[in-house]
């Protein structure tokens, strides 16, 4: 099993990778790998977290010396005072709930991750049971809520195929947006990829994670969608030659651009020693997942360009990930 020792970074203008100084409660806890923002301002609010004993108040910062306890269980932070920036890319099969554990015991994203030993995965967005597709973990917590958060304006782009007519003015509708329960929704983009009659394939881009927002948008017209898989998330896109239920690390050059996305100066991934990348290897091919084909090329498709925001037309260009499979 790979170890997680931080490493001091080679190269200069990299993010400092050392953190004393007192910050704000969830911030620190996400970034030592204990759980996303949104869920540890979860816990501040039922009062299952203290520091030193004592409850935590909204707002409140403390630093790595500190003494944290959920449900009176002592947490491990030490993983804060350093900037562990790994990231994983997943193909996320039919039937996993993205969520650590399930209370009604249906399998997780997580079940097939390599384990750590001083940081946990973090999941950058969601994907509800029914969906595919790629789904990102990182150690570093910051780098996961800025991906997630909307002010970054992160784009997500689906294959999704639906049932029913689909005309140009529905099109529009959807481009300039729709009235959904929780408020105005839209695609950027939307793009035909294939199909004829009553089924059809389209690639649609959003710019925000909201639960089941394709899908709802789609409904909102009439017709349903039979099939939804995520093929991009902001820079990185699902490589053909990544089967279901398969996991690889990206390397040094796409965290970095994925880094850079978001505003964040690159942090040397640290370096496995050659049996921990042995262990690596070994979990990596005996994690379950569908026979694919292995296809030649990069080993992940990255984009260095910026995100392009468009709406009121549906965009014609070419697609690089296919909607099956």
């Amino acid at each position: 099993m790979a170890a997680d020792r931080p490493e001091k970074p080679a190269r200069a203008g990299q993010d400092t990778l050392s953190h004393t100084g007192p910050e704000r409660v969830q911030k620190l806890l996400a970034r030592a790998g204990v759980g996303s923002r949104r869920e540890v301002e979860g816990w501040m609010e039922a009062g299952r977290l203290t520091v030193n004993g004592q409850p935590v108040s909204p707002g409140q910062k403390a630093t790595v010396a500190d003494r944290f306890e959920l449900d009176g269980k002592r947490l491990d932070v030490g993983g804060a005072a350093d900037v562990v920036r790994r990231v994983l890319i997943y193909n996320k099969p039919e039937g996993e709930v993205t969520t650590r554990k399930d209370p009604e015991g249906r399998p997780t994203v997580f079940d097939r991750l390599p384990r750590l030993r001083e940081h946990r995965w973090i999941s950058i967005g969601r994907l509800d049971i029914n969906t595919t597709g790629l789904v990102l973990f990182t150690t570093d917590g910051e780098l996961a809520n800025r991906l997630m958060h909307p002010s970054s304006q992160i784009d997500r782009e689906y294959a999704v195929r639906v049932f029913g007519e689909v005309d140009d003015a529905m099109i529009e509708r959807l481009l300039q947006g729709v009235l959904l329960e929780d408020g105005m929704a839209k695609f950027s983009d939307i793009t035909p990829a294939g199909g004829s009659g009553m089924n059809r394939w389209f690639h649609v881009t959003l710019l925000e994670g909201r639960n089941r927002e394709v899908r709802r948008l789609w409904e909102s017209q009439g017709v349903r969608v039979s099939r939804l898989k995520r093929v991009r998330y902001g820079p990185i896109f699902l490589p053909s030659r990544l089967s279901l239920g398969k996991w690889e690390e990206l390397d040094q050059k796409a965290v970095d651009t994925l880094s850079r996305t978001v505003g964040l100066a690159p942090v040397e991934i640290p370096q496995k020693t050659p049996n921990e990348q042995a262990a690596l290897d070994r979990q990596r091919r005996k994690s379950p997942g569908r026979a694919g084909k292995k296809t030649p090329g990069n080993k992940w498709a990255v984009s260095d360009a910026p995100s392009a925001k468009r709406s009121g037309r549906a965009s014609t260009r070419p697609r690089r990930p296919s909607p099956k499979g």
